[in-house]
């Protein structure tokens, strides 16, 4: 081997100062540099006033998107001190804004409990934006800096005078496009859930939250706190037993819990670490779940539901239909990293499976008909688990090219390498025949489904096993599925569902989306899964043919034309109207398609849709549609 003939001497170890270090690595501090890491921008601004809640101190939090993209956050909390700091000699406002682990969180004094911890969160806001202006209610004083990526433009200054008892911070900034590199713009209804748990978590705080840009606002205030949240996440679903609540403290460490089983079959489990929504789990989800097994079992050992050989029942059989909530808040959390996604103290799942378990267990037994109805649960859920264990051992022992003879029949692509194959879910056996003759044989696979596959969200895994369409599905990825998905076995880099431009079209995706979400998840959160968009038009002027996509693209193309010419117009029903070619430019050619990117950023909120569209419970998808009835274009009848 040898060796690069390159620097490295003392001269060529750099070391970054200040805020420099969050600019040239801001995936450290954030996440990342995408529409995720936005919108964490905004979480960390609000979590610093959702502290100042935690503390006693603060009861109303008011967030703004402007028209710019800037945001603002506004909260009646005591206000950053301003005075000067002792050891940096300047205003304390200037250090906690522009200086890496600074803040009052440290030493106990200011904060009892919080979700900030590094002193990391607003000073990276302030390096990761293009400007950012603190204002300051204090003392009777309005007090202002503005910073330019980080750095302070002026002093802190006195621009006004308030009343004695007005306190509180307003930080607005603008996200650095220069950092932020890409057609970015803030999602309403990201932030609009992530605010309301936020407003459940923290009882008696008002939050609200306008976006000036579409001239929209809401404001959430719940007094229920985690039983409200209960309520709302079971609110299209049937609960087999009032919510069981605990809250208790040990140790200085606080553990709440709501729980509630329904007659749905997936789990709905969020849990929180100081208000802070720990996506990937951690302790105190690990104590909540390893309760109500355990107490759970007990119960049905000792009630005789459970007998000598019956084997106990497992976590996930314990989980089907259940909805719980748990939130800790704890003096000196410990998080997997600086995004907070997962919650790493050991003793938190001691606590909380010891007051979780002493609560449900006295539940069960104060309430003997809901314990039988959820034991009788749980020996259903462990019956079908086995029988779906059977079946996808079945469906994996048939190989891709077994799966020729079933009735969706797929064309292969020859390409073997998955990073560059793409298979096609295409809706009936005509718009089949288009894409087979119009695709590239070398990378794209063609998969037809007949009609529409089972209505996942109403039936168990055995169920849906024995459904000839998902068993296609399922043979020519290649990943298995449920406990058993792997990612490594996927046959193709991208999932692409293609259906009509129709009603019937609209209900096979929500069905396939529907599939994937709840069976096929890792696939998405990879990024594999597509949907195509079919022209919804052909529009022929002056001897040539343009195909648009949206209505409003026609309404702009009629406009364009002089109203004396001739103008031909083909709405497209139905794939199937496409000739081979027409499908493959307006669809399938990498050079010219559009691809939407199937993406769970809110996997809570695409849970309870899912829930309310494809659930059993009529009334809520009844008040959706004669809501949403005026909305409606190209309804075919």
């Amino acid at each position: 081997m040898t060796k690069e003939n390159t620097s490295y001497e003392a001269k060529d170890i750099q070391v970054l100062e200040g805020l420099e270090a969050v600019r040239r690595r801001p995936g450290m501090y954030v996440g990342g540099t995408d529409i995720k890491a936005l919108h964490h921008l905004v979480y960390e601004v609000v979590d610093n006033a959702i502290d100042e809640a935690l503390a006693g101190s603060c009861d109303e939090i008011t967030i703004t998107i402007h028209a710019d993209e800037s945001i603002s956050v506004r909260d009646n909390g005591r206000g950053i001190p301003v005075d000067i700091h002792p050891q940096m000699k300047k205003s304390a406002l200037e250090v906690v804004m522009t200086k890496l682990h600074a803040g009052g969180k440290f030493g106990g004094g200011g904060y009892k409990v919080s979700g900030g911890l590094h002193g990391v969160g607003v000073s990276a806001v302030n390096a990761l934006s293009e400007w950012c202006e603190v204002e300051v209610h204090l003392g009777g004083k309005i007090h202002f800096q503005r910073y330019e990526r980080g750095y302070p433009q002026e002093d802190v200054k006195v621009t006004g005078k308030t009343n004695a008892d007005d306190t509180g911070t307003t930080v607005t900034f603008k996200y650095d496009p220069t950092i932020f590199i890409g057609d970015f713009t803030y999602r309403f209804e990201t932030l609009v859930h992530r605010f309301r748990e936020m407003a459940f978590v923290t009882r008696g705080v008002k939050i609200s939250f306008r976006d000036e840009r579409a001239d929209k606002e809401l404001t959430f205030y719940f007094e229920g706190g985690l039983t409200s949240f209960v309520r709302y996440m079971n609110r299209h679903r049937v609960g087999i037993h009032k919510t069981v609540y605990v809250e208790k403290v040990i140790d200085n460490i606080s553990v709440e819990a709501a729980i509630q089983y329904t007659d749905a079959f997936s789990e709905s489990v969020y849990a929180f670490a100081n208000t802070i929504n720990t996506v990937d789990g951690g302790t105190h989800l690990t104590g909540l779940r390893s309760a109500l097994t355990r107490v759970i079992n007990d119960y049905a050992r000792k009630s005789n539901l459970l007998k000598g050989n019956d084997a106990n029942f497992s976590g996930d059989d314990t989980r089907e239909g259940l909805t719980a909530i748990v939130s800790i808040k704890h003096p000196e959390p410990q998080f997997e990293s600086q995004t907070k996604v997962k919650l790493m103290n050991p003793e938190v799942q001691t606590y909380a499976q010891q007051i979780v378990g002493e609560a449900f267990s006295t539940f069960l037994e104060e309430n003997p008909a809901a314990a039988r109805a959820i034991v009788q649960k749980c020996l259903t859920s462990a019956r079908a688990r086995s029988a779906a264990r059977k079946a996808r051992d079945l469906v994996i022992r048939k190989s891709a090219l077994e799966s020729l003879t079933l009735p969706g029949k797929l064309a292969d692509c020859s390409e073997r390498d998955s990073n560059k194959t793409e298979l096609y879910i295409v809706e009936g056996d005509s718009a089949g025949g288009s894409a087979k003759q119009g695709r590239d044989r070398h990378f794209q696979a063609i998969l037809p489904l007949r009609g529409k596959i089972l209505n996942t969200e109403r039936a168990r895994l055995d169920k849906i096993l024995g459904n000839k369409e998902v068993k296609a599905l399922i043979s020519a990825l290649g990943t298995s599925i449920g406990d058993g998905f792997n990612l490594e076995g996927l046959r193709y880099g991208r999932i692409i569902i293609m259906t009509d431009a129709d009603v019937d079209g609209s209900h096979i995706r929500t069905l396939l989306l529907t599939f994937f979400f709840r069976y096929m998840q890792p696939l998405i959160d990879a990024g594999h899964l597509y949907v195509a968009q079919p022209p919804l038009y052909l529009i022929t002027h002056k001897r040539k043919s343009h195909y648009v996509y949206t209505e409003d693209e026609k309404e702009q193309f009629m406009k364009s034309v002089d109203k004396a010419d001739k103008v031909g117009l083909q709405r497209y029903k139905g794939l199937g109207e496409m000739n081979p070619t027409q499908l493959w430019d307006t669809t399938m050619d990498p050079e010219h398609r559009t691809l939407l990117l199937v993406t769970i950023e809110d996997a809570a909120e695409a849970d309870r849709t899912f829930d309310m569209l494809m659930g059993a419970a009529v009334p809520p998808r009844r008040r959706f549609i004669q809501t949403h009835a005026r909305d409606v274009r190209n309804l075919d009848i």
